[in-house]
């Protein structure tokens, strides 16, 4: 999502004190010399490492001598006394110090400051600690040194192993460690690897489909707490925090972290949570997290619209992470509240997904309150802002809105022109997007994936706030959706001569357009399970078979270890195992549906879903710990088990449908 940037370590700062006043001096040169000499009798004229010291020795044939480098030798210098030195002296005595100098610590003052010390910070803690707190690690982490680090514990093997031939391992924490349970998760693990004949499948969704919950959920309260004490509160008690716009921060909170990151995106915590959806109405405490997690991504979007990644909310008391860039974004941003601040117009599209897929599971609308609903304008804002082209009619530039410079010699982690990208004509109706899914720059910023999938939420987002009553806002969704809509079919189809008529990935207005698809979600390949179009869409197949092939899709990366698309993020070695699950959902044919599982079964050996993988070398990927891969996996692992059961569950196999 990020590269960090190694810096460098200041040098250690040296005395600036006249000799006489610095107390520890080097020994004098004749002391040095008398030990050097010493040093060099009991040795027998050898250097440290044993060989003859001859300073005056060469390597054969060089007219320049050799001469040793000096040796550090035992220093026999000893400090000053203390008393020459007042500076030196105890800060306590006592008799029992002067008596045993190893037992200082033990005098009565130390004792007396260690019990006042103790007292002060217990009192501090209890008055200051936010009673709706459920994880009090400062570091992000639920348990604090009690459990294992994740992004450790997931690149070691644990037991028990799986039965199949692969011999997985079991990666789920210990229920301690666990940062969130639900019995209802739970019940779907134990049916699903009860049926699924293939076993090393069984062990990787029993590791995957629960690890948004195991190790990802870093804060969450249900709404029935007092507010903390980083937030004002009302005459009524609610919540309010200040940097989250001007109303009032009510109900539940859940920040979801992407894995070893300790920030929310929010198109990975959308994806992270979408396999539990069917899940709400049989679990409260799960629809209370996701409705937290509804709420948190708006103060978010309230806050910083233009931004992909969120540091935790303030009530959390975890404290907030550097990414290690050094950016040049506007407009700015509180560094407290954003970890990186990507204009992605995916993002976006991913808040609206998140309370449509919540709202169609549970049919409850009591989210839609005035603090959503600015969420909601502030969308429409940049919507409006964004889809405004380069030029006026003048030929004047217009004032960008966004621009984004990074100060990195990674091409794809910041903008051309001075932040603001390449031109975009005026006879468009779609969406500028300044960086892809992947958090990649666009090269042509209208970006065809996520155009779509802003369409499609927003035409859903227009029936839930109907449902809420919420009439003109909801119009604009639909109008929004429709004009969208419109400017993809116009602009994003282009005839191909080798594949016919196939969806670009993205275009400018002024006829190019980019022929290739990324791994990371929305992507052209994904189009069908966002609601866009149909499998069997003939403008789609073409696409389809453009993209899974080398010929039309230069990140189509195949090897003798793996296969599949990749992207620029992570280099051209690297396909994504997200991409063959979405090629398994995406396709009807059985024979394509287990070749993409058995490829991603085998690259698999630590029982997760990695980021990317090696298609050349084996056991070379990047991300052991990636919440959205494994999400990804046991949402097309429940796919099958619906749409075809007979592949994963045996022949004769009834559907199950959680």
């Amino acid at each position: 999502m990020y590269h960090r940037t190694p810096r460098p370590v200041p040098a250690t700062p040296s005395s600036t004190l006249p000799p006489d006043n610095q107390h520890f001096q080097q020994p004098p040169p004749s002391v040095v010399a008398s030990t050097s000499t010493a040093a060099a009798h009991s040795h027998g004229h050898k250097g440290l490492d044993g060989l003859e010291d001859d300073e005056h020795s060469s390597e054969p044939g060089s007219p320049i001598a050799f001469r040793s480098p000096p040796r550090r030798t035992p220093s026999i210098y000893r400090p000053p006394s203390p008393s020459k030195h007042p500076l030196h002296k105890r800060t306590y005595s006592s008799p029992l110090a002067d008596a045993d100098d190893n037992n200082r610590w033990l005098s009565l003052s130390n004792l007396l400051m260690l019990f006042l010390t103790a007292v002060i910070l217990t009192l501090f803690f209890q008055t200051h600690a936010a009673p709706g707190v459920q994880f009090t690690g400062f570091d992000g982490d639920p348990w604090g040194d009690a459990c294992p680090d994740y992004k450790d514990y997931s690149t070691r093997t644990h037991l028990p192993l799986s039965d199949g031939p692969l011999k997985l391992p079991f990666q789920r924490p210990v229920p301690e460690c666990r940062s969130f349970r639900s019995e209802a998760v739970e019940k779907v693990i134990r049916d699903m690897t009860t049926k699924l004949v293939d076993r090393d499948l069984a062990r990787l969704f029993e590791n995957c489909y629960p690890s948004t919950l195991d190790t990802t959920v870093r804060w969450h309260v249900d709404g029935t707490q007092k507010s903390g004490d980083d937030a004002s509160d009302d005459s009524d008690g609610n919540k309010f925090d200040p940097r989250f716009g001007d109303e009032e921060v009510k109900g539940p909170q859940s920040f979801i972290v992407t894995g070893d990151i300790n920030a929310e995106w929010l198109r990975d915590s959308t994806n992270q949570l979408a396999g539990y959806m069917p899940l709400l109405k049989k679990d409260e405490k799960l629809k209370v997290l996701v409705r937290g997690a509804i709420n948190t991504q708006a103060g978010y979007v309230i806050e910083s619209p233009y931004c992909n990644a969120f540091q935790p909310p303030r009530d959390s008391n975890i404290k907030p992470s550097n990414n290690g860039q050094d950016d040049a974004v506007r407009p700015t941003y509180d560094h407290d509240t954003v970890f990186e601040c990507k204009y992605e117009i995916d993002s976006l599209a991913n808040f609206f997904s998140l309370a449509n897929q919540y709202y169609a599971h549970t049919g409850d609308v009591s989210f839609v309150d005035d603090r959503f609903m600015q969420a909601v304008q502030s969308v429409f804002a940049v919507l409006d802002k964004q889809a405004i082209p380069t030029f006026r009619d003048d030929g004047m530039p217009l004032y960008p809105m966004y621009t984004f410079q990074r100060n990195t010699n990674i091409g794809t982690e910041t903008l051309a022109l001075s932040g603001r990208g390449y031109p975009l004509n005026d006879n468009s109706s779609l969406i500028r997007s300044a960086f892809r899914p992947s958090d990649d720059a666009c090269i042509l910023q209208y970006f065809i994936p996520g155009n779509a999938f802003m369409s499609v939420e927003l035409g859903r987002l227009a029936k839930l706030l109907a449902k809420a009553g919420q009439r003109d806002e909801a119009l604009i969704a639909k109008q929004w959706g429709d004009v969208i809509a419109e400017g993809v079919k116009k602009h994003g189809i282009v005839d191909d001569p080798v594949f016919g008529r196939v969806y670009a990935y993205e275009v400018d207005g002024y006829g190019s357009r980019i022929m290739m698809d990324d791994a990371n979600l929305p992507s052209l390949l994904s189009l069908p399970k966002l609601g866009w179009t149909t499998v069997d869409d003939p403008v789609y197949q073409a696409t389809r078979k453009m993209i899974l092939s080398r010929k039309g899709n230069p990140y189509y990366l195949e090897g003798r270890v793996f296969k599949g698309i990749g992207g620029p993020h992570v280099g051209l070695k690297h396909a994504w195992p997200m991409s063959v699950l979405m090629q398994a959902m995406t396709s009807d044919n059985d024979d394509e549906i287990l070749a993409a599982l058995e490829s991603v079964k085998k690259v698999s050996r630590l029982g997760l879903i990695n980021e990317g993988v090696n298609v050349h070398i084996h056991y070379d990927y990047t991300r052991s710990w990636f919440a959205w891969a494994n999400s990804v996996f046991a949402q097309t692992i429940l796919d099958l088990a619906k749409r075809k059961p007979h592949l994963v569950f045996g022949k004769g196999a009834q559907p199950y449908d959680i």
